[in-house]
């Protein structure tokens, strides 16, 4: 099975792929973007993909909502990962030799207060991921360099931990999300979660009747997140996550939220996952992609 991630072998989203399918044969299809991640999906290069989605210190990755929605995904699963940070450099390397960090945005992020603590001319260098800027450090001898990462990227490029656990939160977990073509062939599994996107009309109180369906029908709504429409300045769209135990209970509130609001779209329906249980996924092969 073919599974593209943003980033290399080592990295969070690799780490979130073993999560899901630790009993499968599964080849990397490796991306330097998130756009790249569902251009793969989309082209059929990939059976599907894993986005990081949010983040417990750094919050909602936002972009990645959008090219799920934009591109007709669907979301099939879910993973979380508890997220601890290292310092790492090469093994001649101590804390004080160090005058350069590199690491993926959202892990800078999430080590903000840590790397206050440097001096003015300290540098902070946004890379593509984390795993690839710690091979980079490797493959290339760079000295005064360091990388944040996870421990496992330490451990497989050879690098020595300098400082752990730095992120500002010392209980920091990312949510990763299961992406593919609409229609995918899954076992039978019972659904209880829910992603959905809603535009509302201009009428007063539209929001608030929205919500009220979701409660007549007893959603738990665990997460609502407003994004700009895109080529439509200050209109917004509402991505919102819900959790149920009927699923036909789901589905007449959609039935009736769709008469409330001026667009709905469900981007998925899978089973909340926050023991990572291993994906059930089948089928996927049949078809030669």
């Amino acid at each position: 099975m073919k599974i593209a991630i943003q980033g290399i072998q080592g990295s969070f989203h690799d780490e979130a792929v073993q999560k899901l399918f630790p009993n499968q044969e599964i080849e990397l299809v490796m991306c330097d973007s998130f756009d790249a991640v569902t251009q793969k999906v989309k082209n059929e290069k990939a059976h599907f993909g894993v986005l990081a989605i949010e983040n417990s210190i750094a919050g909602s990755i936002l972009p990645n909502y959008n090219l799920i929605e934009a591109g007709g995904f669907e979301i099939i699963d879910e993973v979380f990962l508890n997220i601890q940070m290292y310092l790492m450099a090469l093994e001649t390397e101590s804390i004080i030799d160090i005058f350069e960090v590199h690491s993926h945005p959202v892990a800078l992020l999430q080590c903000r207060e840590y790397l206050r603590k440097f001096p003015p001319q300290f540098k902070i260098i946004e890379g593509k991921d984390t795993a690839s800027e710690a091979k980079r450090i490797k493959e290339n001898n760079l000295e005064g360099v360091a990388a944040i990462a996870g421990k496992q990227v330490a451990e497989r490029y050879g690098l020595k931990i300098l400082d752990s656990n730095i992120q500002d939160i010392k209980e920091n977990q990312t949510r990763f999300v299961l992406i593919g073509n609409r229609g995918t062939t899954l076992s039978k599994k019972r659904m209880n979660k829910a992603s959905i996107k809603f535009i509302l009309g201009s009428e007063v109180g539209t929001l608030s009747q929205a919500l009220q369906v979701m409660a007549k029908h007893q959603l738990n709504l665990t997460k609502i997140q407003s994004l700009p429409l895109l080529g439509t300045p200050w209109k917004y769209a509402f991505f919102a996550d819900v959790i149920f135990e009927d699923e036909d209970a789901f589905h007449q509130a959609m039935d009736e939220l769709e008469a409330v609001v001026k667009e709905l779209k469900i981007i998925g329906t899978y089973t909340q996952n926050q023991k990572n249980i291993p994906s059930e996924l089948t089928n996927v092969l049949e078809h030669g992609k």
